[in-house]
This record gives structure tokens, sequence and C-alpha cells, in this order.
């Protein structure tokens, strides 16, 4: 069933620090909000941990492949498990403070420039720098992993509890919660990289679907990064054209009547020139230039960047192997989906944290180009 359900207000699963919410009466009412500084309480959290399943069957359970190795992101996962309604307001709490603690680094590094502590507090500086990054790049996962986890998906566990003599198996595939999360023209799109990538029929019946295939690990994890890259790609330049549609419409209206921004520019054009905005979003793709692409399929920042390489590197684990697997179609249709949520997701989370905390501009330009679509 082709149904779309479009969620493409951008950042709208994240509320704002400052908003207030009315107490649910479950111990004593009253009003919670999240201050500016670290001033919120949180009681004491314990995390149950669940048994490794026997087979490759995502739980309810917080279990994705990616290790959290910082405080800030186990804490969030803990607050995830027993506290949920509070995990908008503690992610905001941890980014506020991270980015708190680095500029007071940065500043006590600026005032003892020339003094004799001015190599200390550049070697602190620079400490602070990477704790910070590593912090936020699991803040960063959680946000990710709550947005999973409220279509109701987990994420596909570390692919080594999957295979068995030799066969991947992925069950249930929530194909159709994965695809709701995209509009119907992005959607058209994704479902072709789909068969694409793996080869399967854009309407393929039941049976093809659990026929099976033959794939080498190393080529799956070249589908599922390229499928990362693709959904961050689309999720950007599906904003892009609803933003010129938008401005199409005010100009036809008589509210926008001086420059229209077009691209990455502005210009005079006239209401016959950004017509063509209304046109559907794989022939405004087609007509991209290869600067335009060149920004739209690459990470912007270097957390973003770092998070598709580990999640890759935990799903498929550090060997590159040339073994072949036999799956069926609709567990590779299940991580492609699944990788181009991933990049959606990504682009949504990047764009909210740098509200708070300014994330570090991607300098790999030409290697991300290079795997990107």
């Amino acid at each position: 069933m082709d149904t779309c359900l479009s969620n493409q207000a951008a950042l709208s699963f994240l509320p704002s620090r400052l908003r207030r919410q009315s107490g649910d009466g479950g111990g004593g009412g009253g009003v919670f909000s999240v201050p500016a500084m670290r001033k919120v309480q949180y009681r004491a959290m314990v995390v149950v941990a669940t048994a490794g399943q026997s087979r490759c069957e995502p739980g309810s359970s917080l279990n994705a492949p990616l290790e959290l190795r910082s405080a800030q992101g186990r804490f969030l996962r803990s607050v995830l498990l027993n506290k949920r309604q509070l995990f908008h307001y503690a992610a905001a709490d941890e980014l506020k403070q991270l980015a708190d603690e680095r500029e007071a680094a940065l500043a006590r590094m600026a005032l003892s420039s020339g003094s004799d502590e001015a190599a200390l507090h550049r070697r602190i500086a620079h400490l602070k720098e990477r704790y910070c990054k590593t912090a936020v790049q699991d803040i960063m996962y959680m946000l990710i992993f709550y947005k999973y986890s409220e279509i109701r998906v987990p994420l596909a566990p570390k692919l080594s509890r999957c295979i068995y003599n030799g066969r991947l198996e992925i069950w249930p595939t929530k194909d159709w919660e994965l695809e709701s999360i995209h509009s119907c023209d992005a959607l058209e799109l994704i479902k072709e990289h789909v068969s694409t990538s793996i080869g399967l029929r854009v309407n393929a019946c039941v049976t093809d679907n659990w026929a099976t295939t033959q794939i080498q690990k190393r080529n799956l994890r070249k589908v599922y990064d390229t499928s990362i890259l693709y959904g961050y790609f689309l999720k950007s330049a599906s904003l892009r054209h609803q933003l010129e549609c938008s401005l199409s419409d005010f100009h036809g209206s008589g509210y926008l009547k001086g420059p229209v921004f077009v691209g990455s520019s502005f210009t005079t054009a006239g209401a016959s020139q950004i017509s063509s905005t209304k046109e559907q979003l794989r022939h405004y793709i087609a007509g991209f230039d290869p600067e335009t692409l060149r920004r739209c399929a690459r990470p912007r920042t270097e957390e973003a960047r770092n998070l598709v390489e580990k999640q890759s590197l935990a799903l498929f684990g550090a060997e590159e192997s040339d073994e072949t697997i036999v799956t069926s179609y609709s567990s590779l249709k299940r991580l492609v989906l699944e990788a181009v949520a991933f990049g959606t997701f990504l682009w949504d989370t990047e764009l909210y944290v740098e509200g708070t905390y300014k994330l570090k501009e991607n300098g790999n330009a030409e290697g991300q180009e290079n795997r990107s679509i």
C-alpha cells in the first residue's frame, strides 16, 4: 500500500527548551520548565539490561548497534528508557551544558594567552573539545534513536547476530513505518533507489520479497552507507523544493515582489521564471547544478559524517569481508529503508543541535562527494 504520511516539518520532534508543560499529576502537579542553565533535577534511574535474543528480532528495549561512549549518551539512554516524557528536555539541557563548558575552556585559553599558563590552558581546551565532540555525537545518536522509537521501528542489531550458517534474516520488516516518514514525491524516489540497490522490482509481490538472493558483505555495507547519504540528500533537497514552492506562491499572490531566493543566491526572477518550482521533486533534483548536488549530498558537519561512519562500523564490524551472504529481498529492503530513514533523521538532528551547540563544518567535501549518489 502506497500510503504516504508525510512528517516533513523540520525539527517538529524537538520542543523548545523554553516551552513549559503542566505536570501530569503523578506526584504533585506543578509546572516543569527547563531554564537556561543546568538546574533540572533528575531522580536516579536504573537501566535494566536485557539478555540477547536468540534470533535477529529487534525488541522494544534500547538495543542499538552503536555503543555509547560518553556519560551524556548513557544518561539520555536511561532517560529514554525510564522517563521518556523528559527526554527532549534532558537532551537540550545536556547540549547547553556542553556548549557552556566548551566556551568556558576557550575563554580561559584566550585570557591566558601570553602567560606562563598559556600552554596548559591550550591543552585543556583541546581535551575539552575532544570530550565535547564525543558527547555531542552520542546525544545526536540518541536523538536519532528517539525518532525511530516514535514510529515504533527498532534499529537492526549488529549483523553478526542476524547471520546463521551464512544466511541473514531481519524481522520484522517494518516497511510501512519506515516509508511513512517521507513525502509521496520522496517515497517514489526511495522506492526506485531500493530497486536499483538490491534488484527488487518497485511493485514486487510478497513472493518476490521473500525470494532469496546472494550479496557480498562488503557490497551490502556500501549499499547501507550510500542509502544513509541518499536519505540525507533527499531531506535536504525536499526542503529546498518546498521553500522555493512557497516563495513561488508568495510571488504569485503579490506578497513577494522583490528578489527571489533560488538555489544559494538571490535573483530578480519573474513569476514565469519561478513557476518551474511547482514541478515534481524528481524534476527539481534533475535540474541541480554540480555545486548544489555536492552541498545537498554530503553531511554539513564532521559530527554528522562521523555518525554515518560509526553506525556502519557498529552494524557491519571493522572487518572488510568478501563473505557471501544468503538473504531474502525483504531483509535487504529493511536495511536500505532503515538507512534512508537514518539519513533523514540525521539531517533534522544536525540542524536542531546547531541551534544550541556549534558543530564543526565538514571539511572532507571531496571524499564525501565521491561516496554520495
